[in-house]
């Protein structure tokens, strides 16, 4: 393969950052990259994208040169650029800071003292890195498919490679030494020392000319002020679980953000990021340490922040009136609610009250306190109500979610961690599930199997929305303002209508007010609804969505994207409705205090009535609660509350067969007294015997039924044993 000529690539960036046009509505001629140049030049834009597509369209083959070796042709595009970039400067830059200054005044120095026929040592000169005040980057061509983070093999290292994953752990932003500066404290020169690696070795005889015609040893000395530093920030990235092959574990990645590429992801988001696969180069004690292993990292040119599911960015366009029109026609709420997981069968009411928990309510701060808008729900029910399947729907619809189990999930696991910092070796926060949710939601299956001890972690989080911690001398306290969506089981497997609630759901009192909704769901048979629900299964089980309904679903995006907007309003309760809903309340507790067997009411229902008729208003994106709302959000807690209330026919007791025997025998004596002219109460035996077994009885505990009775002396039976009297 014949060498490159890299200044023949040189004036190639040179003519494309030049010459590169698009043609606007109007076919008038727009110069891209001429117009950041200008940008740049002013100092009004610190980053310069150069887009591959862009590039292909001029010259294919460049594309492949930069694909194939990315970090040479960013330098040689930064080249092209600082080349180009006087010829783009129309006026002068007004605000200069401390290294314009520097730079100045050595430039004035060094025209005053200096022999033009002198040469310079190299490292006397400056380096390009010191005067440039621009960043460049590239961004992948739209063909290149972004890979697994376990695709990224050695065949990689050098090229330019897209990358999708999960961010772990983000270190703080810390300055970075790009170039240093030293002067010398005998002759006063300047030596410049650009860094490639992690770790330098300071220079420490001047290489000046003065200092080497005198033989004087001048020594260097460090100056920061005229060293630059770039920011700098340690991204960890994880492939997302769907991509790991069965019986991994999966794989991570460390990602170098520099400059404006950092602060631009947080953990706990799904991103894809475009960088050069290269080695770390190690040298001295922690080459020594490493022995024959070498590091590999990404070097990030652009980090984009994704949806969940989806292949496409986080949406942050504005909906079209079109996309509101077929969202807010007729009876939006029960459409929006029925496009939560149609593949479920039923549960219209839960639907609902999920929506609201997305949409949220609004927080509340007086002066000095806060109360949270989160909207917190409880499942509580029977095996096979699809209760983990709507918190694994609502995980994947939710912005920002966190998906744990009760078993799988200890206390600090929720909360927070104290780890050691790999690099610094400080002692550092690592956030939990919660942290990692925070202004998101949080799902939490088999919440009733968690440990007590464990369980606690999260009192505070629900109704603080803050987590607190004071461990190895770190005192803080962490934003988790999140929803929590928990799912559970009743204490003995299923619900037992014979017991109390409180024995039914056993978690404590302090932890069930904190839940704005306790939905109970009851697999309750019958045989309607059964029939119904088996034909949706195996319909969706054949055909792998949802039957046909009466609307058509909403898609996830569309929905993502309306909630987004909803959460935008900040509705208010007007004055009128305030009497309405305090009266509605002292109602509750009124009913709460006749009927011995109910959940618990306090204050905090009062704010979830409130929490969620806001959110109802935010739904119909309406600035103010209206009645409405008001009644829907108590109908929703009647409807939790409702579940609770086992049906009366289902908690009467059941008879046992002798009695159901005696009142047939009643009801035949009464019949014979009226036939007989009110004559007294005689049975015949054989006609009785054929009434009960009619009934479903058999011979046996009829006479059980009868020697039962005739104990107790309420019939006398004669000796031929034909006849029943009642006594």
């Amino acid at each position: 393969m014949a060498r490159k000529d890299y200044a023949a690539e040189k004036e190639k960036c040179k003519r494309f950052l030049q010459e590169f046009y698009t043609e606007d509505d109007n076919g008038k001629k727009v110069f891209k990259y001429g117009a950041q140049l200008v940008a740049v030049a002013h100092r009004e834009q610190v980053s310069l994208f150069i887009e591959l597509d862009d590039v292909a369209e001029e010259d294919p083959e460049l594309v492949e040169s930069v694909c194939e070796n990315a970090k040479r042709y960013t330098g040689l595009f930064a080249d092209a650029v600082h080349e180009l970039l006087p010829e783009y400067k129309e006026r002068d830059v007004v605000a200069k800071d401390s290294l314009d200054v520097y730079i100045e005044h050595r430039l004035m120095i060094e025209q005053r003292g200096r022999d033009p026929a002198d040469t310079r040592d190299p490292r006397n000169q400056y380096p390009p890195e010191l005067m440039r005040r621009f960043e460049l980057y590239f961004k992948a061509p739209s063909t290149s498919k972004p890979k697994v983070v376990r695709d990224i093999r050695a065949d990689s290292i050098g090229h330019l490679v897209a990358v999708r994953g999960i961010v772990t752990r983000a270190t703080e932003v810390k300055p970075m030494m790009a170039v240093a500066t030293y002067t010398c404290d005998q002759c006063g020169a300047e030596t410049y020392q650009p860094i490639q690696s992690p770790s330098f070795m300071p220079l420490i005889m001047c290489p000046s000319q003065e200092c080497v015609t005198n033989k004087s040893g001048g020594r260097l000395y460090l100056q920061t002020r005229g060293s630059k530093f770039v920011k700098f920030q340690e991204l960890r990235i994880q492939e997302h679980s769907d991509q790991v092959p069965v019986g991994n574990i999966p794989r991570s990645m460390t990602v170098y953000a520099r400059g404006e590429n950092t602060r631009l992801a947080q953990p706990g988001d799904h991103v894809a990021i475009t960088g050069i696969f290269l080695p770390l180069l190690r040298t001295g004690y922690s080459q020594a340490v490493q022995g024959l292993l070498s590091e590999t990292y990404l070097e990030a040119h652009s980090i984009t922040l994704m949806n969940k599911t989806e292949d496409d960015e986080l949406g942050n366009e504005e909906l079209t009136d079109e996309e509101l029109r077929s969202i807010t026609e007729e009876g939006f709420y029960e459409k929006l609610a029925g496009s939560i997981a149609p593949e479920i069968y039923g549960h219209e009411d839960v639907k609902k009250a999920l929506l609201l928990l997305l949409v949220g309510g609004v927080e509340q701060a007086p002066k000095g306190m806060k109360i949270r808008g989160n909207i917190n729900i409880c499942l509580m029910g029977d095996p096979g109500v699809a209760k983990s399947q709507l918190l694994s729907y609502i995980d994947r619809l939710a912005p920002r979610s966190q998906y744990t189990t009760g078993r799988g999930s200890s206390g600090v696991g929720l909360t927070a961690a104290v780890m050691k910092d790999p690099l610094t070796g400080e002692m550092t926060l690592e956030g939990g599930a919660l942290v990692l949710a925070d202004l998101g939601v949080c799902c939490i299956d088999e919440f009733d199997k968690m440990a007590d001890a464990d369980r606690t972690a999260i009192h505070e989080v629900m109704e603080q929305q803050t987590i607190s911690i004071a461990k190895a001398g770190i005192m803080t306290s962490l934003n988790a303002r999140c929803s929590i969506l928990a799912a559970a089981n009743p204490a003995y497997g299923r619900y037992n209508p014979r017991r109390s609630i409180e024995q039914n759901i056993q978690l404590p009192a302090a932890l069930l007010s904190r839940f704005d909704l306790l939905w109970l769901i009851q697999d309750k048979p019958d045989a309607d609804a059964d029939l119904r629900l088996a034909q949706h299964i195996t319909y969706v089980h054949q055909h792998s969505r949802q039957p046909p309904t009466h609307f058509t679903p909403i898609d996830m995006k569309l929905m993502r994207r309306y909630i987004a907007l909803c959460k935008k309003h900040q509705p208010v309760v007007p004055e009128s409705l305030a009497d309405y809903i305090t009266a509605a309340y002292v109602e509750m507790r009124k009913e709460a205090r006749v009927s011995k067997d109910t959940t618990f009411t306090s204050a905090r229902t009062l704010l979830s009535i409130l929490r969620l008729s806001t959110a109802l208003a935010r739904l119909r994106m309406m600035d103010t609660v209206e009645k409405e709302d008001v009644n829907e959000a108590m109908r929703l807690m009647e409807m939790s509350k409702d579940s609770l209330q086992a049906d009366k026919s289902s908690t009467t007791r059941t008879q046992r067969p002798a009695d159901v025997i005696f009142s047939v025998m009643r009801e035949l004596a009464t019949e014979g007294a009226t036939g007989r002219g009110g004559a007294g109460g005689v049975v015949r035996m054989a006609e009785a015997e054929q009434r009960c077994v009619s009934r479903g009885f058999t011979p046996a505990q009829f006479q059980e039924a009868l020697e039962e009775y005739e104990e107790l002396n309420v019939w006398q039976i004669n000796q031929a044993r034909t006849r029943i009297t009642f006594v």
